[in-house]
């Protein structure tokens, strides 16, 4: 149940801040020489600030008879360091800004323009310069009410020059059936080989089949502090009860569980702190990542899958190979190195780092819930392989296993899981009705720290396909479906090993009614879930349906 984000099935590229104004980036005009009319202006070629400032130069606009901007004056020292401080582009032959001359109004005028789209906030010193070179800009960009809209967005995307915030509210409706002769009608609850959960007893678990309606809200803060470093806050909330909603992961298993289901420990309703992470470049192509609460996917440069993490079932989120690729949040660091089509990277995270009770928790312990990985990626434009690793400590399996896996990594019995995840993606240069196609595999085994009870899980595997098509029955929108099995296990102690076979599918429609607002209708099928639990000479089968509304603003 990760958060939203990016492009493709995880947005694991280093994700730097966009400035606010880089929605509102034009190139500006060429300026026209003294008596020409303005006229001129709106029927030019565009060209980048560069390349006009170098014209503007060989012209001799600044000797033009326009009122000059000496280096004493308050406005030339106050774009002097807006350049500097921005990193803007000059368009001198050196691009920089050395303060050796004066400056014609227009030239000013077009420095400040530049950097007009290179920051995220208003500053008071900003406000002086746009209405210092108000008339000015009008002349460079047509129109005054362009500069106004510009400062609008600057400041509506901004709590500060530093900081955005984006935001997801997903509303979800919708319910589950179940059919199959492991059912019990009279009381209303399928019967298992093993197992209490849920206070529902020995031998069975429930099957909540109402209809729900429920919601996910996450706001995201993303800061920039030098322009390419990231500080991270999600802020999230959500009332998918764990122990009663199918899509929170409630019944007869957790395969159910959808991607935005999310609930806070402390409840339903309640706000908390998702994430917390820093992101920042330390050269040569190395990244490092640190937090208090970060997830396994942000520490990892590349993630080999095209297929959303938006979609509907958590598990077809997770690549193919629910085990390596876990999602594991907490306390950790990672970092990576990318040099043209490759990347390596490495990353910790401990589940329970803040506890400092090592029985509980810790870092670096046997109680941490941890999960330590290692990724090989190599990507080009339209396709990807990526090769991962992981160690994962008891406790930190992911919710897409069948319930015999879920009880076995995360038994009181310490173990640990040796995890690999093959993963490869590729999709067409357009959308067309060839789709693009996300697969993956993983391969897990597990040794326990002493006995265990016959029938324990020691080696599991899985696989997934995702097909998606990209402007299906309408520009915007999207349309997709995936097959696979979750994590089952092949291998178990004590004699021959029971039948832990799982098959999953899952269709959907993403319509985008605005920029800002889409409606997606999906259906799910999962065909043995309950898999090694299910009574022998008996099947048992699930379906899921639901609309999904989400806001993106």
């Amino acid at each position: 149940m990760a958060p939203f984000g990016g492009s493709g099935m995880k947005r694991l590229q280093p994700r730097w801040i966009a400035p606010g104004a880089v929605a509102l980036l034009t190139a500006l005009m060429p300026i026209p020489q003294a008596g020409a009319s303005t006229d001129a202006i709106t029927s030019s070629t565009r060209e980048d600030p560069i390349t006009t400032m170098t014209k503007w130069s060989e012209v001799g606009l600044s000797e033009g008879g326009l009122s000059e901007v000496g280096p004493t004056d308050w406005a030339y020292q106050a774009l002097n360091t807006l350049i500097t401080s921005r990193g803007c582009s000059t368009g001198f032959a050196n691009r920089t800004f050395n303060g050796a001359r004066s400056l014609g109004r227009f030239e000013a005028a077009a420095l400040l323009n530049a950097c007009l789209d290179q920051v995220s906030g208003v500053t008071d010193d900003l406000r002086r310069l746009m209405a210092e070179f108000a008339k000015e800009l009008a002349v460079l960009k047509g129109r005054v009410d362009g500069l106004e809209a510009k400062a609008g967005v600057l400041e509506a995307e901004s709590f500060s020059p530093t900081t955005k915030l984006s935001a997801r509210a997903t509303l979800v409706v919708g319910g589950n059936t179940y059919s199959g002769s492991a059912i019990n009608r009279s009381t209303g609850v399928v019967n298992t080989t093993t197992g209490v959960v849920n206070n529902v007893g020995q031998g069975s678990r429930s099957l909540p089949d109402a209809i729900t309606f429920n919601y996910d809200v996450q706001l995201n803060l993303d800061t920039s502090f030098s322009g390419s470093d990231l500080l991270s806050l999600i802020l999230r909330s959500g009332n998918y009860n764990t122990l009663s909603n199918a899509f929170g992961g409630s019944g007869p298993t957790s395969l159910s569980t959808l991607e935005t289901a999310f609930q806070e420990p402390a409840g339903g309703n309640v706000l908390g702190i998702y994430k917390l992470y820093y992101q920042t470049p330390l050269g040569s192509g190395i990244t490092i990542t640190l937090g208090a609460r970060v997830g396994q996917e942000d520490l990892l440069a590349y993630w080999p899958s095209a297929y959303p993490n938006s979609a509907v079932l958590d598990v077809f989120t997770m690549g193919g190979s629910p085990v390596a690729y876990n999602y594991n949040r907490g306390a950790g660091a990672g970092l990576w190195w990318q040099h043209n089509a490759w990347s390596i990277s490495a990353g910790y995270v401990a589940a329970h780092g803040s506890d400092g009770s090592p029985a509980a928790g810790g870092i670096g312990t046997a109680s941490a819930g941890s999960s330590g990985s290692i990724q090989l990626a190599y990507h080009q434009e339209q396709w990807g392989l990526g090769l991962l690793y992981s160690a994962v400590q008891n406790g930190v399996a992911p919710y897409g296993t069948t319930n015999l896996l879920q009880n076995g990594l995360n038994g009181t019995t310490a173990n640990l899981t040796q995890a690999f995840g093959l993963n490869g993606t590729w999709q067409p240069a357009q959308s067309s009705w060839i789709p693009s196609i996300s697969a993956g595999w993983g391969l897990n085994t597990t040794t326990y720290s002493q006995p265990v009870a016959a029938g324990t899980p020691l080696a599991s595997q899985s696989w997934s396909v995702g097909l998606q098509w990209l402007d299906a029955f309408g520009k915007g929108n999207s349309a997709g479906m995936a097959v696979g099995q979750a994590p089952w296990a092949i291998s178990q102690t004590g004699g021959p090993n029971r039948n832990d076979t799982n098959w999953m599918w899952e269709w959907w429609t993403k319509i985008q009614i605005t920029d800002g607002i889409s409606v997606t209708p999906a259906l799910f099928y999962l065909w043995r879930p309950l898999g090694a639990e299910t009574p022998s000479g008996t099947n048992f089968n699930q379906l899921g349906a639901l609309i999904k509304t989400e806001f993106h603003f």
